[in-house]
């Protein structure tokens, strides 16, 4: 007993009113070197996730997305009987990064400033209602979350301002215009639509069309999406060297869905819903 009374006062020193339990010195070693290799570990870890590009959250470029309101109408049983008739605001995409925040939520009163503008150049095309606020709500938390990894939209406000901002200086209705190419009833060739805007921007976009349907020998125009970087800046749509291919971004409504326009087929840019159907 005496013996075991000595061990154990060999690994507990006493002071003042308190027992403090001494570890030997080779599990202490161990013990150090294990909680070590575990923080190391963990920093290699964090500083993959935040440098590798296959992250899932990590992006290059922005789509600046507008899409034709009659096209979209077309394309759902939808109560939109009287789409705008200029093109608006799909969304501000980063490619290859989704619902990156699930836990910050749309706030509308955010972007209370904005609603006027939201409701003309953003407006939920499906829904007639001016008070609708789901359409807004889903780019934020599907998209907004992501590109506030740049400080220059890092809030809803600044997100939504700037998709504002930016749709605004594009002005792609009154480059269409200037180029003479309108709704009509009447078909364009898709390289002159290409030319067009690529002589007005200098940068290629990625233009979207709605197959044609069975009897129908045209594509329908439904959305232009135009690329930028991160600095904000314009840049063509190809993937270029060293970049992997984004995520689909496509528009998909029902069992129609738009895909990029063919160079050969003739391409209708509707006026009304009606016309085409």
């Amino acid at each position: 007993m005496a013996a075991a009374g000595q061990e154990a006062g060999s690994q507990n020193e006493k002071v003042g009113n308190y027992s403090i339990n001494k570890m030997k010195p080779a599990k202490l070693h161990y013990w150090v070197l294990g909680w070590f290799s575990m923080a190391l570990c963990g920093w290699c870890t964090s500083n993959k996730f935040t440098q590798s590009d296959n992250h899932p959250h990590t992006w290059k470029k922005l789509y600046l997305v507008h899409h034709w309101p009659v096209t979209v109408c077309k394309m759902s049983a939808n109560d939109c009987e009287h789409p705008p008739e200029y093109w608006t605001i799909h969304g501000l995409w980063p490619d290859k990064a989704e619902e990156c925040n699930r836990t910050w939520h749309f706030n509308v009163t955010e972007i209370k400033d904005l609603l006027s503008d939201m409701r003309h150049s953003w407006p939920d095309v499906l829904h007639s209602s001016l008070n609708r606020t789901q359409f807004w709500k889903h780019e934020w938390e599907k998209h907004g979350t992501c590109a506030a990894t740049l400080p220059v939209l890092n809030s809803q406000k600044k997100y939504f301002g700037k998709a504002l901002e930016l749709y605004h200086h594009i002005d792609l209705n009154s480059c269409l215009l200037k180029a003479g190419i309108k709704p009509s009833s009447s078909y364009y060739e898709m390289t002159a639509i290409k030319e067009a805007l690529t002589r007005f921007y200098g940068v290629t976009p990625k233009i979207q069309c709605l197959p044609p349907e069975e009897g129908e020998k045209a594509q329908t125009i439904g959305q232009i999406e135009f690329c930028l970087t991160k600095e904000l800046q314009l840049r063509n749509c190809t993937v270029q060297n060293g970049e992997s291919k984004p995520m689909p971004a496509d528009l998909k409504l029902g069992t129609e869905e738009l895909s990029v326009c063919s160079d050969t087929l003739p391409t209708y840019y509707p006026s009304q819903v009606q016309d085409h159907k």
